[in-house]
């Protein structure tokens, strides 16, 4: 279905709202995960987000917001798992760009947690991917992962700031490699990864015309 806009509202402050909501949930789902309200509390929560989820719904789209340039020039994808601002399961992932590359502050939530008081492994995989991928983006060899090796080292907490970072380290044809690690502020590392990223062939084509 197509929303309308309210006479007033362009699209951009509908999207400023729907960032707005998508924080709201993050924390909702941090309260799940950490409530011990009891059941009757639970039941009637659970009523009142059931009414909820039916008004959105109302007003639903095929597919998650897609990949755009915003007003202002920049790339932006709102929709994604990682960096989407209007997407409740991103931390959301704010990139910086950096002379080496690309670097990320980050802080997990509950709702991220594996092992015990840790970030799960795949969690921290898939910001790892993200990071990699984007500075394999910005270096202008833009490209599909191909292979993602993961070392852990340390266990990630959740709750606490770490930082993200990487960088391109070589590149042949089609195939560009990048390091990434997830880091203690102080510059321990807890989880390394290296990924091999393959530009495909029509995109290469394409920057060729």
């Amino acid at each position: 279905m197509t929303m309308d806009l309210a006479p007033g509202h362009d699209e951009e402050t509908r999207l400023a709202a729907l960032a707005v909501l998508a924080q709201q949930v993050r924390e909702l789902m941090d309260a799940v995960v950490l409530t011990e309200a009891d059941e009757d509390e639970v039941t009637s929560v659970t009523a009142e987000l059931v009414a909820l989820t039916e008004r959105l719904n109302d007003a639903r789209r095929e597919r998650p917001l897609m990949p755009e340039f915003a007003p202002d020039g920049t790339f932006r994808h709102l929709g994604n798992a990682v960096t989407g601002a209007c997407n409740p399961h991103a931390l959301p992932l704010v990139i910086e760009h950096t002379p080496e590359g690309s670097q990320a502050d980050l802080e997990f939530r509950p709702t991220h947690e594996g092992p015990p008081n840790s970030v799960h492994g795949g969690v921290s995989a898939m910001i790892l991917d993200h990071l990699l991928g984007h500075a394999v983006a910005t270096s202008g060899r833009a490209g599909m992962t191909g292979t993602l090796t993961i070392r852990y080292r340390q266990p990630v907490p959740y709750g606490r700031p770490v930082v993200g970072t990487a960088a391109t380290t070589r590149a042949e044809g089609r195939k560009t490699w990048a390091d990434g690690t997830i880091s203690l502020p102080d510059g321990t590392p807890l989880v390394e990864a290296t990924g091999l990223f393959i530009t495909p062939s029509l995109w290469v084509e394409a920057a060729s015309d």
